[in-house]
């Protein structure tokens, strides 16, 4: 089977509860559940001390409305690993927002370290009271450590984004990286895990575009960069990104939330086939993210129709990249609101 269908295969196997150990193999799936127990061993114990929470108000001294941001996901999204509020992902993308937004930006943090895609939903269950403009996930990791099935995976994920474009809420997900290049899983078994984080990124593409979502591949982070740089983007327990690596991640997410909730340069409001932009069927364009990191896919219309011979449409857009903003500490979270909602 093909990449195309494999990425198909697991979307149906979300919607319609099928299995998905064809994905690697039987075989496979079992060498790889000891080789994860292995690599789980060499990365060490989780801290039992939380990251920093970057949850409160940023933009300071920008005026309303403000911009209601919601993180939700795993270590990834929670900072594991960093000593300092400014240096987690949620501080990064939410003062990036401010910044090139020119607006408040008031976030709430509700990922939590070593969550799986099956815990997805008691995050939404707290995010949806507190009606965000958007929610940005990141999730999928764990779930190959773990070696939950994809099948099991997309669907978890599709349900969290359906309840949360259900209630209004714009969707950015950033989808499993690819985990081929982590020092504590040796080969063979490294190549297994890049085929299994890479289907699953497929998956999640398929299923969040199908449920109203957007994504965007964050590849690179566990990627290309990292594999060149790993003292600088990788933490201690060669894992978890370091302050640098999770800068890079807030770079990839940063452009694609602000096309999300609109806020983008008029040059940037129509695909550019120079960047290699265009209009794609869900399927090929879910594995042209997967290949190039930073890729964003977002549902579209051709001819008035929503799907094609090949499935549903979608935009491919390789966003531009914005200056790094300083990340800056949040203010106390419990201000009160005011009218510039």
């Amino acid at each position: 089977m093909g990449k195309a269908g494999a990425a198909r295969k697991l979307a149906s196997a979300a919607v319609y509860g099928g299995g998905g150990l064809s994905v690697v193999g039987g075989a496979l799936y079992g060498v790889l559940t000891a080789e994860a127990k292995l690599a789980r061993k060499t990365i060490g114990k989780i801290r039992e001390d939380p990251p920093p929470d970057s949850s409160g108000w940023y933009g300071r001294g920008r005026p309303g409305p403000a911009i209601r941001v919601a993180l939700l996901g795993d270590s990834s999204a929670a900072g594991y690993g960093v000593e300092r509020v400014e240096e987690t992902p949620g501080a990064m993308l939410a003062s990036g927002i401010a910044e090139h937004a020119g607006r408040r930006v008031h976030l709430r943090d509700f990922a939590v370290v070593g969550a799986r895609s099956s815990d997805l939903g008691d995050q939404v269950d707290r995010a949806i009271p507190v009606t965000p403009d958007v929610a940005v996930i990141l999730i999928g990791a764990n779930d190959v450590t773990h070696t939950v099935m994809p099948s099991a995976s997309v669907r978890h994920l599709a349900e969290g984004v359906r309840r949360l474009r259900e209630a209004g809420i714009e969707v950015v997900v950033g989808t499993c990286p690819d985990l081929g290049t982590l020092k504590p899983i040796a080969p063979p078994l490294k190549q297994v895990a890049r085929a299994w984080s890479r289907r699953l990124a497929a998956g999640q593409t398929i299923a969040v575009v199908e449920e109203g979502g957007r994504t965007v591949s964050v590849g690179s982070i566990l990627g290309p960069e990292f594999a060149a740089a790993p003292a600088l983007l990788f933490g201690p327990d060669q894992f978890h990104p370091s302050a640098q690596g999770y800068r890079s991640l807030a770079s990839v997410l940063v452009p694609s939330t602000l096309a999300a909730l609109g806020v983008i340069p008029d040059e940037e409001a129509h695909v550019e086939t120079l960047r290699g932009e265009g209009v794609l069927p869900i399927t090929k364009a879910a594995i042209e993210a997967v290949r190039t990191p930073g890729t964003e896919l977002d549902g579209t219309e051709v001819g008035g129709n929503r799907l094609g011979v090949r499935g549903r449409w979608v935009e491919i857009r390789h966003r531009r990249r914005r200056p790094q903003t300083v990340a800056e500490t949040p203010e106390d979270a419990d201000e009160p609101e005011t009218a510039d909602r």
